[in-house]
């Protein structure tokens, strides 16, 4: 029986308190080749991935918006173009390398007072309730230690008939794709991660914290049980990535 003391830290159990500190070295070890290994590791398709989410965020010019574990400001990006000069967006994360490289991305794309950033984690959310239109997370869920409170915390951040979307990598749908997925993974992530970023390590991480992350429908549920409506998923490139998603009341 697993101890409530631990959790997962890819497929290894760790120490509660230690998981953070575990994933920020991770964090802070990639940062710096992040963007190109997402390109490399995806073909380019994190990009799709990336417009089918801002597609779905139902922002419109004046609102507000948190993108939770925002990396590089992909998402913040092209949420800061869909509320305009008059709204506001801001962009996450608990690791501070991650950060900065992602606020020097927005300022140098030219948005101004309207991006915000800020060192946040997910798990205790620093704005008041009902603060937001949107809030999303991308790629960044399977890394927090308790999903169920930072389900609850985006919930709470909502405003009533604001939307949580959940990117994430998940579990592919057919027998064939799982098996080359897993070979993908296990052999040419960790040897791509050593040859580009020189972190073979971070990159197996990657791939066992992808198999550790509830699959599809167990996200649903918890989203339902955290108090969503509406809750619903999208299966990208045969499951392998899935967006979820689910209302405030």
């Amino acid at each position: 029986m697993m101890s409530k003391d631990s959790t997962d830290f890819g497929f290894r159990r760790v120490a509660v308190e230690e998981k953070a500190k575990l994933v920020r070295g991770v964090f802070d070890s990639v940062a710096g080749k992040y963007d190109l290994m997402n390109d490399l590791m995806s073909f380019g398709i994190h990009r799709l991935w990336k417009r089918i989410t801002l597609a779905r965020t139902g922002l419109r010019p004046g609102m507000r918006a948190l993108d939770l574990a925002g990396g590089t400001g992909d998402l913040a990006a092209g949420m800061l173009r869909q509320v305009g000069r008059e709204g506001l967006v801001v962009l996450s994360d608990i690791n501070a390398q991650m950060l900065i490289r992602g606020r020097d991305r927005l300022i140098n794309d030219g948005f101004g007072a309207e991006a915000q950033s800020a060192q946040v984690n997910a798990e205790m959310i620093p704005f008041a309730d009902n603060s937001f239109d949107a809030v999303t997370i991308g790629f960044g869920l399977r890394n927090v230690t308790h999903k169920e409170q930072a389900l609850a915390e985006m919930l709470r951040v909502l405003k009533p008939g604001g939307r949580a979307l959940v990117l994430e990598f998940s579990h592919p749908r057919h027998d064939l794709m799982k098996k080359l997925y897993d070979l993908y993974s296990f052999k040419a992530l960790p040897l791509m991660g050593k040859l580009v970023a020189g972190d073979a390590e971070s990159y197996q991480y990657l791939a066992e914290s992808i198999r550790m992350h509830p699959a599809q429908d167990t996200l649903k549920g918890m989203m339902e049980a955290a108090g969503f409506m509406r809750c619903d998923y999208l299966n990208m490139s045969d499951g392998i990535v899935a967006l979820h998603w689910g209302f405030k009341a």
